[in-house]
């Protein structure tokens, strides 16, 4: 087989203009917060009997006396905003950094969670905004979107269909459910997006393992409601399925990351650096545990972005760039999971990628002391 160097060309992070820290719910919600625990989101992370039976019980026990999980900061759609406002701030960034106007683009890919219409995906309407002749689909594989859209992507390319894809993920949970419940804690909105091309010989994606989250179905569903002006609307719902998370965190993601490096022809080992997909404050921690590798070798966003949902990998990706992480010809594995979706991972021999604007008001050193303690934690 002919090996195509096709990969990550440009990465771009768009969000919303609010900010919210810990100290808002505190002072806004602070009934809310004396009863965080008989919530959903603490019901579903919790331990089911006294003892942390798993792993991933493990590495979320030092986190259940918080009533925040963790989380502090988020991001929240401000007035105006909305899922394709942001699309299209990440998808003209991310075209900017690699030097391309949108006629340059062939097929764009969008994966929105979850998208502004009822039954139809945002790809036609932000190709319309961005002004694309070309291709432009919708994908869904919920947080496990960014690997597998990457992953069709590169493929796409690597086949000769297409030579610029535009891939742009965006997650605006805040649509989704209601302020005076925990959830909005835990959840943040955003965007990002990529330009995946040929690249020089050797870089690009090596391999990838993709598998089905059916396992996960009954973990959060959607559910239509009426407001209180009896106006439709979507909320979204904990199910009964939080078991399920702790039971098979651990075998999706060794399925993955040893499947992804078995194709790509490495092994764990030689992977200079890990991205995880980070839902909540201990998995990249559970991450590197399963895996048996250094915590040094991955990055922990959480505090800063809360659950972004499958925005977290582009932004997970965007930092380590930025902050010297990950370096032209490392070896880099993303991961990312979702419930109802996919579980995906990427292997790829980073380029050299050109980054959008930074969208965050933090600073680098900021970022990376905030890392720093993470790692002594």
């Amino acid at each position: 087989m002919i090996y195509s160097p096709v990969g990550i060309r440009s990465l771009a992070l768009s969000l919303p203009s609010i900010r919210r820290t810990n100290d808002y719910y505190i002072e806004k919600h602070p009934q809310l917060v004396t009863q965080a625990e008989q919530k959903g989101f603490a019901k579903l992370f919790a331990l089911t009997d006294s003892s942390a039976t798993n792993q991933f019980d493990q590495e979320m026990l030092p986190y259940l006396s918080d009533p925040f999980r963790g989380a502090i900061e988020r991001w929240v759609l401000g007035p105006g905003e909305s899922s394709l406002t942001l699309e299209y701030r990440a998808a003209m960034d991310a075209l900017n950094a690699a030097k391309l106007a949108p006629e340059d683009v062939e097929l764009m890919i969008v994966c929105s969670v979850w998208p502004e219409q009822i039954g139809f995906g945002n790809a036609a309407f932000l190709a319309g905004q961005l002004g694309l002749q070309g291709a432009a689909w919708n994908l869904d594989a919920t947080c496990g979107s960014t690997p597998t859209a990457l992953q069709t992507a590169s493929a796409l390319v690597k086949a000769g269909e297409y030579r610029n894809v535009l891939v742009v993920i965006s997650c605006t949970y805040s649509r989704f459910f209601d302020e005076d419940d925990t959830l909005p804690w835990f959840t943040s909105d955003g965007a990002g997006a990529f330009v995946v091309g040929a690249l020089e010989a050797n870089q690009g994606i090596l391999g990838t393992k993709t598998v089905h989250t059916a396992a996960l179905s009954e973990v959060l569903f959607a559910e239509l409601t009426k407001d209180k002006q009896n106006n439709p609307q979507v909320r979204m719902r904990m199910g009964k399925g939080g078991n399920a998370l702790s039971e098979t965190a651990g075998e999706f993601l060794r399925r993955c990351c040893e499947g992804a490096v078995a194709a790509a022809g490495v092994n764990l080992d030689q992977i200079d650096f890990f991205l995880f997909n980070t839902p909540t404050a201990w998995v990249a921690s559970f991450c590197t545990r399963v895996l048996g590798i250094d915590p040094k070798r991955t990055l922990n966003l959480y505090p800063q972005y809360a659950n972004l949902g499958p925005v977290l990998t582009v932004a997970n990706l965007y930092h380590a760039t930025q902050l010297g992480k990950i370096r032209q010809n490392d070896l880099v594995l993303i991961y990312g999971s979702g419930c109802s979706g996919a579980a995906a991972a990427n292997v790829m021999r980073w380029g050299n990628v050109a980054l959008g604007s930074n969208p965050t008001k933090e600073s680098d050193s900021v970022l990376k002391d905030t890392q720093d303690k993470l790692l002594r934690i």
